[in-house]
C-alpha cells in the first residue's frame, strides 16, 4: 500500500478594481508522480454567489466545502458568520480536526482564508493565497497590481502562470472564477 500523501497546489484570490477573482491550478501529485492534470480546486457554491478554492487532501477539502455551504444556508449567505462558525467547528470537532486542507472563500464583499487551527484571515491588501505555489503567486499578483494597469483576471492569470513556472506541484491548467 502506498502511504504517500497527495499534496501541492496553488490557489490565489484577488480583490481589485471592483471584482473578485479566485484561481487554482489542476495538478494532483502523489509523491513524485503527477496523478491528475485537470482537477477542479476552485468552484462556486451557494447559488453561485461564493467562490471557494482549496488546497490539501481532496476528500477533506470537499468535506469542508460542503460544511461551509451548510453554514451559509443556516446563516442566510452571511459569509463572515459561516466562516467563523466553520472554523470553530473545524478546530473543536474530533472528526473535522483531522481534515488536512485549507480553504479560501470569497463573496462580493469579503475574502477569507480558513484553516484547521481556527484561523479566519482576511487579507489587508486584497490578495491571499494557499498551497505550495502560494508565495510565488501572491508576490507576482502584488507586483502586477503595483506596476501595471491590468484587469483583475489578467493579473491572476499571469500570477498563476509565474507560480506554475516555479512550483513543481503547480501546473498551467488554471481554473478562474470571477464575481
Amino acid at each position: 500500500m502506498n502511504t504517500e500523501k497527495f499534496h501541492g497546489t496553488t490557489i490565489l484570490a484577488l480583490r481589485h478594481k471592483d471584482s473578485v477573482v479566485v484561481a487554482g491550478d489542476g495538478q494532483v501529485t502523489l509523491g513524485s508522480v503527477v496523478t491528475k492534470h485537470k482537477a477542479r480546486k476552485v468552484r462556486r457554491i451557494y447559488n453561485d454567489k461564493i467562490i471557494v478554492g482549496f488546497a490539501g487532501a481532496t476528500a477533506d477539502a470537499l468535506t469542508l466545502s460542503e460544511k461551509l455551504e451548510t453554514k451559509l444556508e443556516r446563516y442566510n449567505g452571511n459569509l463572515t458568520r459561516a466562516c467563523v462558525e466553520l472554523a470553530r467547528d473545524w478546530r473543536t470537532d474530533k472528526y473535522l480536526r483531522r481534515l488536512e486542507a485549507m480553504m479560501i472563500a470569497s463573496d462580493q464583499d469579503n475574502t477569507y482564508l480558513l484553516s484547521g487551527n481556527g484561523d479566519v484571515i482576511e487579507p489587508d491588501d486584497g490578495v491571499i493565497s494557499i498551497g505550495s505555489g502560494s508565495t510565488a503567486a501572491q508576490s507576482a499578483a502584488i507586483a502586477l497590481i503595483e506596476n501595471t494597469d491590468l484587469e483583475s483576471k489578467d493579473i491572476v492569470e499571469k500570477a498563476m502562470k509565474i507560480a506554475a513556472d516555479l512550483c513543481i506541484y503547480t501546473n498551467h491548467h488554471i481554473i478562474v472564477e470571477e464575481l
